[in-house]
C-alpha cells in the first residue's frame, strides 16, 4: 500500500517506523524539513487511512507533547516478503516428503485452518456457509464475493494471496481447496484459476457424493 502514497507521506511513515514510541509534530517537521502545518495535513490524511494514530503524551516540563504512532495497518503497509519464506518452507516439505507428500500436507494444513476459522467465526446471522466463507476470505485478502448469477453456490476471488507461489507450483492451490471444502463441508470445483491464466479464481461448491 505504501507505494500509492506521496513522497512526504512515505517519509513520514518511515520516520514513525524507526521511532516506534512515537514522534511529535515538531519532530516530524524537523525530520521531513517541512512546516508544522504541512505535517498536520499529512498526519490527518494518514489517520483517515488508518495508518497513523494518536499515541501517548510525553512529559515536557510544561504542556505534555502529543505523540503520533504507526498503527498495525501502517506497519503492514511496508513490504514484507512472506512469499520468499513460504517458498523455502514448500521446498523443504517437497525434499523431505516428495510431490505427493507436499500435496497431502498442504491439504491437511488447509483443512486445519478451515476448522480454526469455523470455530472462531462470528459472522452475521442469516448468512449461508458460502457467504460467511466469502466474508472470511475478504478478511484474509482474497477480495472474494459470492457469484449472484450462478445456479450453483460459487465464490469468485480477484486476488490470490499465494499468486507467486501458485504460478511457480500449482500444488499450492491444494491449500485453498482444502480450506474451502473443510469450512463448508462440500466438494469444491476449481473452475477458474489466476495461476492458469484466468482473470479470477472461481470455486464452485457441490454436495459431497
Amino acid at each position: 500500500m505504501i507505494e500509492i502514497l506521496g513522497a512526504r507521506q512515505k517519509q513520514l511513515l518511515r520516520l514513525l517506523l524507526r521511532n516506534k514510541p512515537g514522534m511529535t509534530v515538531d519532530e516530524l517537521s524537523a525530520g521531513l524539513h517541512v512546516t508544522r502545518n504541512a505535517v498536520r495535513q499529512h498526519v490527518t490524511a494518514l489517520q483517515k487511512d488508518g495508518l497513523v494514530a494518536t499515541g501517548p503524551t510525553r512529559p515536557s516540563g510544561g504542556r505534555p507533547q502529543q505523540l503520533f504512532v504507526l498503527t498495525d495497518k501502517g506497519k503492514e503497509a511496508f513490504p514484507r516478503h512472506y512469499s520468499w519464506f513460504a517458498r523455502l518452507v514448500i521446498e523443504a516439505i517437497r525434499r523431505e516428503y516428495g510431490e505427493e507428500g507436499l500435496r497431502e500436507r498442504l491439504a491437511r494444513i488447509g483443512d486445519e485452518v478451515a476448522h480454526q476459522l469455523r470455530a472462531g467465526s462470528k459472522s452475521p446471522g442469516g448468512q449461508s456457509d458460502i457467504e460467511q466463507l466469502a466474508s472470511l476470505m475478504n478478511e484474509l485478502g482474497y477480495d472474494a464475493r459470492t457469484a449472484k448469477d450462478s445456479s450453483t453456490p460459487t465464490i469468485e476471488a480477484d486476488n490470490c494471496v499465494f499468486h507467486e507461489l501458485a504460478m511457480a507450483d500449482p500444488k499450492v492451490c491444494e491449500f485453498d481447496l482444502a480450506l474451502l471444502a473443510g469450512y463448508t463441508g462440500k466438494d469444491v470445483v476449481h473452475q477458474k484459476c489466476m495461476a492458469r491464466g484466468d482473470h479470477v479464481c472461481c470455486f464452485r461448491f457441490v454436495d459431497k457424493k
